[in-house]
């Protein structure tokens, strides 16, 4: 009974380790069912601008110790030139190390235990040696290097995923060259719209502390005024002898709150106008010249303009808008 049983342990050892003549004698091929499960996408890595996989990984994947790969990599060296295989650099291996332990998913944890269970690396941090990177033709070469039926088997998914790695790539790559080229067309048309407000900007009146219109600008003069009552936070105050309703639809400009007058002579027409105005409209308020007055005035919160000419006729000929340096309260003091 107890022969059987050593005969049935050692027949499945046989079946769980299987010695490969390309390799040296202590070397096994250890058949794990978990490897099919791990995803050979996250172990394909960037180093030096190339998709590349390392020495450890392949050692798992294949299952066999790393060293041992490295070892039969070395007697076959003259298939392995520096596009299919090169040595990191400790500055990559730091950078390598730092980001799978700051990726770490419970699928490393699975690969992990993988590693530990065919021998090969258990601890990334305790490597002397600094691994080496395989292109996707230096794994291509590692199969017939290793000669084992799990290294064929297990090529041909990589292969694949290196495939598939490459089709997502050329597929976004096109993507991003459509992207890239809207934002280039998005570009330019800002540009160009940028330079045509510029030449607006350039070309319309500023609110400056005097501007000059000659006649016939009718349109930069009533714009330039039209800014002048928007840029209002408190009060608007108009002394003009002659008003009409342009001056009304003008004072309604104005933002929500600012409190609105004009000082003007009694006009029938202006006086039934300013009542049906203020009827639907924010109140107007009217108050009468004692006299008659030469100049015009336009009262903005804290500041006096002087007007060359009636706000509803600026524009027509040549006229000037000045600020002064007069108080408004000064100025409405006169008016008395």
């Amino acid at each position: 009974m107890e022969d059987k049983k050593s005969s049935e342990s050692l027949d499945f050892r046989k079946r769980r380790k299987v010695k490969d003549p390309h390799l040296s004698q202590d070397t096994f091929v250890v058949q794990n069912l978990h490897l099919k499960n791990i995803n050979i996408d996250s172990l394909i890595r960037t180093i030096r601008g190339q998709k590349v996989m390392v020495d450890f990984d392949l050692a798992m994947l294949y299952g066999v110790k790393n060293k041992r790969l490295n070892e039969q990599v070395k007697r076959n060296i003259e298939r392995f030139p520096d596009d299919f295989m090169f040595q990191l650099t400790k500055e990559e291996w730091d950078a390598l190390r730092s980001q799978i332990a700051a990726t770490k998913t419970p699928e490393d944890e699975a690969i992990t235990f993988l590693r530990s269970q065919i021998a090969t690396t258990k601890d990334l941090s305790k490597i002397r040696t600094l691994p080496y990177a395989f292109t996707r033709n230096g794994i291509g070469m590692l199969s017939s290097v290793l000669g084992s039926d799990t290294a064929v088997a297990m090529n041909i998914r990589i292969m694949r995923a290196f495939t598939a790695n490459q089709q997502i790539m050329e597929a976004n790559s096109i993507l991003f060259k459509r992207v890239f080229h809207l934002e280039q067309h998005q570009q330019e048309t800002d540009e160009k719209i940028n330079q045509i407000l510029i030449k607006m900007d350039e070309q319309s009146p500023k609110l400056l502390p005097e501007q000059v219109f000659r006649t016939g600008c009718v349109w930069d003069a009533w714009s330039y005024i039209s800014d002048l009552v928007r840029s209002a936070k408190k009060r608007i105050i108009l002394i003009d002898n002659f008003v009409d309703d342009r001056i009304l639809s003008l004072l309604d400009k104005r933002a929500d709150g600012v409190s609105a007058t004009i000082h003007s002579r009694y006009y029938e027409q202006f006086r039934t106008d300013l009542k049906k105005h203020n009827e639907q409209y924010p109140t107007i308020d009217f108050v009468q010249l004692p006299h008659k007055n030469h100049d015009r005035f336009l009262i903005i919160d804290d500041k006096v303009y002087f007007l060359g000419a009636s706000l509803k006729d600026i524009g027509t000929s040549l006229c000037a808008v000045k600020e002064m340096e007069m108080s408004p309260e000064t100025l409405l003091s006169l008016l008395k």
